[in-house]
């Protein structure tokens, strides 16, 4: 099966300064299931569970995942979009309320493989928190390797953690942003909805958007940088980016509501690319009845 065998040590980030030590490698941006039952239970390591829709409150979870619920409270409610990136002061709150610590290690995962969790891995990570990683696989790579699960109400934190964001510019862009990297020729924006939708031949999942892309966008359906559940190895990452993009490395990447968007921006990064910028409004805005424009075909 393809993937990563372990931990990717892209960032350079070593573990064990909290006590999640697993013999210096480094932490993150992608942890393998077997690394990560090693750590499991190890203090400063705290797994979040950030399944969404049908798959969130699965009834099985990896034990001791805390829910990190971007559906609900891991959002901002006063935005009219969904899953809109909250203000530093309320993902302080709430991660605090996960028991997160600024040195803490952070393990994310999602109940369909590798989807949400890399939502929630970029939100961390954009408001400076660099010690977290995504379980390659999520939890049917869990499950498959043959490691424990437990079943139930999910578990709280103790208690509450000393998290701070703080926020990084950049690492979120809005509609002005990415017309912006449309008329830039050293950029490129990619879209990971399906090549269906962005062709304008599938329906919107949402009602009232339009069908189509933006003019000068590329798709990259997500599914494309994964094989088997897997985020694909990195010199594959680089070669599928690089035949999207034309080389350029400066990064866009947007989906359907800034979730899937992540798995772009995941890949990225493990293939050794400048950080991207994720647009957190995606389609749920373009789409929106307005001037921005849209095209649809190929």
């Amino acid at each position: 099966m393809g993937g990563h065998g372990g931990m990717e040590g892209h960032d350079g980030m070593a573990a064990g300064s909290d006590g999640g030590d697993d013999g210096g490698e480094p932490f993150g941006p992608l942890v393998a299931a077997g690394r990560l039952a090693r750590l499991l239970g190890a203090p400063g390591v705290v797994v979040l569970d950030a399944s969404v829709g049908a798959h969130r409150g699965s009834l099985r979870r990896i034990p001791g995942a805390r829910p990190f619920d971007i559906d609900g409270a891991l959002s901002d409610p006063a935005a009219p979009l969904p899953h809109t990136m909250p203000g530093a002061a309320r993902l302080t709150e709430e991660v605090r309320a996960l028991g997160v610590d600024d040195g803490s290690t952070v393990a994310v995962y999602d109940a369909a493989g590798v989807y949400s969790s890399a939502r929630a891995w970029w939100m961390l990570r954009a408001m400076g928190h660099e010690r977290v990683a995504v379980l390659d696989g999520g939890l049917p790579a869990w499950e498959a390797a043959g490691l424990p699960v437990e079943e139930g109400p999910p578990a709280r934190a103790g208690r509450h953690g000393d998290f701070t964001a703080r926020p990084r510019p950049g690492r979120f862009v809005d509609a002005d942003g990415v017309a912006a990297a449309l008329a830039d020729p050293a950029a490129a924006v990619l879209d990971a909805r399906s090549s269906e939708r962005f062709r304008g031949e599938a329906p919107e999942p949402r009602p009232g958007l339009r069908g189509g892309h933006m003019p000068g966008a590329v798709s990259l359906p997500f599914g494309e940088v994964q094989r088997d559940g897997l985020m694909l190895p990195e010199a594959e990452l680089r070669a599928v980016l690089a035949a999207r993009t034309g080389g350029r490395e400066r990064l866009v990447v947007s989906c359907g509501s800034g979730v899937t968007a992540c798995v772009l921006a995941l890949a990225a990064v493990l293939a050794g690319y400048p950080e991207p910028a994720v647009y957190d409004g995606s389609w749920s805005e373009w789409g929106l009845p307005s001037d921005l424009p849209v095209v649809t075909g190929g």
